[in-house]
């Protein structure tokens, strides 16, 4: 993927604001003072699907009617907020959306999928089952396969970046969660367009380490499971054009337990009274383990997505 222009990123912004309006980040208090430090929290659980990937939905759909206009429908794999997003802008540009998620994928997800027009297929024990049934699915029905990273879902995913970017320049550092990657990739696009200084860091799961892996080893790991509940970093293998983005561009890459995570939900809770997912809150989960590391500093961290069932949120919050 090519570097982004500020231009790219700002005309991406137009297309976005079309279906929605700016995000809002604030430096919650209660969070500085759990912290030591200053803490921007970007509130990607307050779009039209609780995630922040509605954004690149919008951009990659504008780019996919100019360029292929023949098409008439898209296939994609997702384990929710990917095809949230996807369900929610083929629908408004007239085109079938079929969406497959693994076996056993969250039920409220299922349902919002369904609800912003989409039309869900379980398969596959993860999501990269699901991802080879969504190529088979695409060459079968003649639909437009949709990947989980592509250069424009990142363009539409980077308008967020540039909001955070421009209302809070002089951010020491940003914790962005890593599942497929748009969200870190379009992190470092934004802040390399902009010039600024800021390291980016990005955030796995202690169950689903491969981006971790292979940013440390320099190439592509693999792991055999990705056994999280945060869902949205239940990758095995990162996808290579993410990868070489932020494996040049990250600072580093932090990995929190299922149990951080959890913390880290009940913690936005209780300081400032917003729904995190799993993914969502693992940003914040890395900040509270190298809190010592950031201390007196202006830190941001993306609430990526606030869509996790009732029954897993209550457990946790109990």
């Amino acid at each position: 993927m090519y570097a982004l222009t500020y231009d790219e990123i700002e005309q991406a912004a137009r297309q976005v604001y079309q279906v929605m309006p700016a995000t809002a980040q604030y430096a919650w208090p209660l969070l500085a003072q759990r912290l030591g430090c200053t803490v921007w929290v970007k509130h990607e659980n307050h779009t039209p699907t609780g995630a922040f990937k509605v954004r690149g939905g919008i951009t990659f759909m504008h780019w996919l009617k100019r360029e292929r206009p023949e098409v008439n429908g898209i296939v994609t794999a997702t384990r929710g907020n990917h095809g949230q997003s996807l369900a929610l802008a083929a629908s408004a540009a007239g085109l079938k959306a079929l969406i497959v998620v693994p076996q056993g994928n969250s039920v409220e997800k299922n349902n919002a999928m369904r609800g912003f027009g989409g039309e869900v297929i379980e398969y596959g024990r993860d999501f990269d089952e699901a991802r080879e049934e969504a190529a088979r699915l695409a060459q079968a029905q003649g639909l437009y396969l949709v990947p989980p990273f592509h250069t424009e879902l990142v363009k539409g995913v980077a308008t967020y970046a540039l909001e955070l970017f421009k209302a809070v320049a002089d951010l020491d550092t940003v914790y962005v969660p890593i599942g497929c990657g748009s969200g870190i990739c379009a992190v470092i696009a934004a802040r390399d367009a902009l010039g600024l200084n800021t390291q980016v860091v990005g955030v796995v799961s202690t169950e689903a380490t491969a981006a971790k892996q292979s940013f440390e080893a320099g190439m592509i790991c693999e792991t055999a499971s990705a056994n999280t509940f945060a869902d949205g970093l239940a990758v095995r293998k990162p996808i290579p054009e993410a990868f070489a983005i932020y494996r040049a561009g990250a600072a580093r890459i932090v990995a929190v337990s299922d149990q951080e995570i959890a913390e880290a939900m009940r913690v936005y809770y209780t300081d400032t009274h917003n729904l995190a997912e799993g993914a969502g809150a693992a940003a914040l989960a890395a900040l509270i383990q190298e809190r010592g590391l950031m201390k007196g500093k202006k830190v941001g961290v993306i609430l990526s997505g606030g869509n996790v069932d009732r029954s897993v949120y209550a457990q946790i919050i109990g």
